[in-house]
């Protein structure tokens, strides 16, 4: 999970820097970023420039324009001109990021739709061969597709191939009527392959970094958890040394002696925190609270009733306890702190109670409540706190113990 983790880490941090390049031609990072122009080829496709090197299927009628051949020479030039320039129109809107999505496009394959007929009817000959650059201009348009343009294209090709026939006979109508019909076919299932391929990569980019933001909160709250709660013990028990060393060596030598083995088991939890494998224990962590508690002067109360719980219920709990009495001992001033947990066959129950100031953390809006209500939810289980009366302060967390409704606490570890 750690490979995973910093893979997917330098794999953003990779996307980002490649993203945020401000140099046009797109710079290279150690070999491992494309440039810009390669990277919009790759994800979006074909780009605009793709589709100019088409026209030059309309050389014959300029040919035919420059030679001579073909009647009013200055009107077919004219129309040339104004065909090549409503079809450039029409591919640039189409691939502009602000129009493709507006009317303007329909409206500019409208005009060369007009023109195409206009030109093939006149001049017919080698001028029909635009019937299929208009099927190509029209398969960039994204208003046209799905049925739309299915339509479109089965009516175009239909015309293009009758038109042909009835003004140049039947040889080539088949033809120029099947190419009008399969460029605007590939023409649009090409791009839209492509903007899939595109949304997929969006889409993969985005949940790697949902899982980057995923592991960083995981951590920020295994490594609040821990940190705090070690602390606590560290600054209890080394209290607990400074005032029984006067009196009772022994007794202080045993809570130093505490002390180093919670800092050392305090590194093995880090180290399991940072490559994720980290997994507590509820029976461990009541043992710690009432050496914590008892360290602290406060008189630890621990009841337990009902079967043996699963081990990701009691991970989760057991992050419950520790917060709880971590909050009790840095903030209550209590003397008394009952632990009770209840086991029933499909829920269990955690309640942490003192006789304290009430000064946890009443609004849940504390970093490590919070957190801790957070995983809860995820594991279906609910986390309530509040003073307890007058006097005091009460944590109380439940959880199902069923293997389907805890199926959420490992993506909340």
């Amino acid at each position: 999970m750690a490979q995973t983790w910093e893979a997917t880490v330098q794999h953003t941090k990779q996307q980002d820097a490649c993203a945020a390049d401000s140099d046009p031609a797109g710079s290279m990072d150690s070999g491992r970023c494309r440039p810009r122009w390669a990277e919009r080829n790759v994800d979006g496709g074909p780009g605009k420039y793709a589709f100019l090197p088409w026209l030059l299927m309309g050389m014959g009628a300029f040919s035919n324009v420059i030679e001579g051949k073909t009647g009013n020479p200055w009107l077919a030039g004219l129309g040339l001109l104004a065909f090549n320039s409503v079809y450039i129109t029409v591919v640039w809107t189409s691939f502009n990021p602000r129009l493709r999505h507006s009317r303007r496009p329909l409206y500019a394959l409208a005009l060369l739709t007009a023109i195409t007929f206009a030109i093939a009817l006149g001049f017919g000959g080698d001028w029909f061969l635009f019937f299929p650059l208009l099927s190509l201009a029209s398969g960039t348009v994204r208003a046209l597709r799905g049925k739309k343009l299915a339509a479109w294209l089965i009516a175009l090709s239909g015309a293009a191939g009758y038109l042909t026939g009835w003004h140049n006979g039947s040889p080539g109508a088949f033809g120029v009527g099947y190419g009008t019909f399969l460029s605007g076919t590939v023409t649009a299932t090409v791009l839209s392959l492509f903007d899939t391929i595109q949304e997929l990569n969006t889409t993969r980019q985005e949940l790697a970094r949902s899982a980057v933001e995923k592991e960083r909160l995981r951590f920020s709250r295994d490594l609040h958890d821990l940190l705090g709660h070690t602390l606590s013990v560290v600054v209890v028990k080394a209290e607990a040394v400074r005032r029984l060393a006067p009196r009772n060596l022994d007794a202080a030598l045993a809570q130093a002696a505490d002390i180093e083995a919670v800092g050392r088991q305090a590194l093995t939890e880090i180290r399991e925190a940072v490559t994720g494998y980290r997994e507590g224990s509820l029976s461990t962590e009541l043992d710690r609270a009432r050496s914590v508690l008892e360290a602290a002067g406060i008189e630890p109360v621990v009841r337990q009733a009902g079967p043996p719980l699963p081990p990701q219920a009691g991970a989760l709990l057991g992050w419950v306890v520790r917060e709880g009495v971590t909050n009790t001992v840095r903030h209550s001033g209590a003397t008394t702190c009952e632990i009770s947990v209840h086991a029933g066959e499909d829920r269990v129950r955690v309640t942490i109670t003192d006789d304290g100031r009430g000064a946890g953390e009443p609004n849940v809006g504390g970093t490590g409540l919070k957190g801790l209500t957070e995983r809860l939810a995820a594991a279906g289980g609910t986390l309530h706190s509040g003073p307890d009366g007058r006097r005091g302060f009460r944590v109380t967390a439940e959880l199902p113990v069923g293997t389907g409704d805890m199926a959420g606490a490992e993506g909340v570890r």
